[in-house]
């Protein structure tokens, strides 16, 4: 029989509205960073989970630390290459969009 152990453990519900709070931030920190206010909540947890994707990516390319970053569980978020990665998608978006009238 498996030893279930912490880091077998299922991420409970808290852990998870905790995550969700922590991309919200990222993202909405990364849009600010980008030129943009007021996206709303749900677009700022996008933009903190495609953040997330984009800097980690970036980071590994580039051989940079994952730091810091906080553990849901077996599911780690980087923070401060979510913020990052969410203002480069922020701002890649913005160049492809058209200026507003």
């Amino acid at each position: 029989m498996r030893d279930y152990g912490w880091k077998d453990e299922a991420m409970t519900f808290f852990s998870f509205l905790f995550m969700l709070l922590i991309a919200s931030l990222a993202g909405a920190l990364g849009a600010r960073i980008a030129g943009r206010k007021g996206l709303g909540c749900l677009t700022s947890i996008v933009l903190g989970f495609i953040g997330a994707l984009i800097g980690t990516f970036l980071a590994r390319q580039l051989d940079l630390p994952l730091f810091p970053w906080i553990r849901f569980g077996e599911n780690p978020f980087p923070i401060v290459w979510a913020v990052l990665g969410a203002a480069l998608f922020v701002a890649l978006l913005n160049l492809l969009s058209r200026p507003g009238k």
